[in-house]
């Protein structure tokens, strides 16, 4: 037989694995919040792992609440003995747990609309001194790594317009020669800790 709190244990330790399977969007969510970069591309080793994490933590959130329900169903028999159990062990805490979990498992598919695209137009002086280029990026692992690169390279003065995309593991930068250069966008991306692969002028 489990120990009281067993079970609540092995919930909690539902929330590590749910934990690591965002830990490659939370990260730069949080770096771009704080204004700290470099660390965040160092998380993209949780991105192949991702379903097996994830499914990690919801067997065990499931195995938590099948011993806690069949726990209280022992309960109702008569001549069981009620004890009022602790918050840690009660079914409001393990809905608590689960919550957060869920909410760290999606954190992927709504990252991205947190901060919005508060995307800076700067003004252009004139279109001949417009550049167009395209990065490609190594290191982002879900839609929120776009956030966190525009934010960074559209800071920049004479940026006028980033296209940032997961998918295509690129940036798309427009840019006045005048007011920046190829090489302060370029070091701007590296500054968010992702990897430049390649430049098409």
């Amino acid at each position: 037989m489990n120990p009281p709190n067993a079970s609540i244990k092995i919930g909690g330790a539902g929330l590590l694995p749910a934990l690591l399977a965002s830990s490659c969007c939370i990260v730069p969510f949080i770096a771009l919040i704080t204004g700290s970069s470099g660390i965040t591309s160092s998380f993209s080793w949780a991105e192949p792992m991702r379903p097996y994490l994830i499914a990690l933590s919801i067997c065990a959130l499931s195995f938590t609440w099948y011993q806690k329900l069949r726990k209280n169903k022992t309960a109702d028999d008569c001549c069981a003995s009620v004890q009022k159990a602790a918050f840690i062990q009660s079914k409001p805490f393990l809905g608590i747990i689960t919550i957060l979990a869920i909410a760290m498992m999606a954190f992927p598919l709504y990252s991205n609309q947190l901060l919005g695209n508060n995307e800076k137009m700067n003004p252009i002086t004139d279109e001949s001194n417009m550049n167009r280029v395209e990065f490609a990026i190594s290191g982002m692992t879900c839609t929120g790594c776009e956030t966190h690169i525009e934010h960074a390279v559209e800071n920049l003065q004479g940026v006028s317009s980033v296209n940032v995309s997961y998918e295509n593991s690129n940036a798309t930068v427009s840019y006045d020669t005048i007011q920046t250069t190829l090489e302060e966008i370029h070091k701007a991306i590296g500054s968010t800790g992702y990897g430049i692969t390649n430049i098409k002028r």
